[in-house]
């Protein structure tokens, strides 16, 4: 089964429910809203309707990283360097409380965690990466990692494998390294404001494995089109 649909809402939202059964929420990432917000979408949305979830970047992305901008939390100096890269601090360990609190409102199991480039294969990250993932609740929720930046099959593969991790990608720039099911999503052939072709959504199911189930996120201007005409052409 391919479950089909966006990266936030492109539209208004019961125009979105009409076209899709699942939505990747990102506001999880910049700020984690209140509850009630999160009640209200799920009330909102289709009995049947997926959320899937980016975990907030106070667990991924350090202070430096400029997505911070968007952070409506005040950050002291000295505490800078107790958040993100997964650092065994109560600071990440806070922040994924407060991600988890929002995927049990929403009834999300699947949780996005979207690392910087910045975040490169050290022993230390590495070391940070297992301990993270074996302390959160693993029959609960199903964690899928998008490493990106200087990342090889020879780091991921064995981590994926070890921590039970799927491995995100854009199929049109890498391979899945390890999953039982797939997660992909689509940022655009070069780029945001890319359009996909006819023939770029028809080289996109031949790569769906045939064996797993699994989902299919577009991020780019047009995602919603992009979506739509995808999801047409699978059914």
């Amino acid at each position: 089964m391919i479950k089909i649909g966006c990266c936030g809402f492109p539209v208004a939202r019961k125009k979105y429910f009409r076209a899709f059964s699942v939505v990747e929420v990102q506001l999880t990432f910049y700020q984690i809203p209140n509850l009630s917000l999160a009640r209200k979408w799920r009330a909102e949305s289709p009995q049947d309707f997926e959320y899937t979830m980016k975990a907030w970047q106070l667990i991924t992305h350090e202070p430096k990283s400029p997505t911070y901008k968007k952070l409506k939390l005040a950050i002291p100096k000295s505490k800078e360097n107790h958040y993100g890269s997964f650092k065994p601090t109560e600071e990440v360990w806070r922040a994924w409380e407060k991600t988890r609190e929002i995927a049990d409102t929403l009834s999300a199991r699947v949780i996005v965690f979207q690392c910087p480039p910045s975040f490169i294969p050290t022993e230390e990250n590495k070391k940070n990466l297992k301990q993270f993932f074996s302390r959160i609740d693993r029959n609960k929720y199903i964690p899928v990692w998008e490493p990106r930046g200087k990342w090889e099959p020879k780091d991921i593969n064995p981590l994926c494998k070890e921590l039970d991790l799927v491995h995100v990608v854009d199929p049109f720039t890498s391979s899945s390294m390890y999953g039982e099911s797939f997660y992909y999503r689509l940022h655009g052939r070069g780029g945001y404001r890319y359009k996909y072709t006819k023939e770029d959504l028809e080289h996109l199911q031949r790569l769906i494995p045939a064996e797993k189930s699994g989902y299919v996120m577009f991020n780019n201007i047009y995602m919603f089109e992009d979506a739509a005409a995808f999801k047409e052409l699978v059914e």
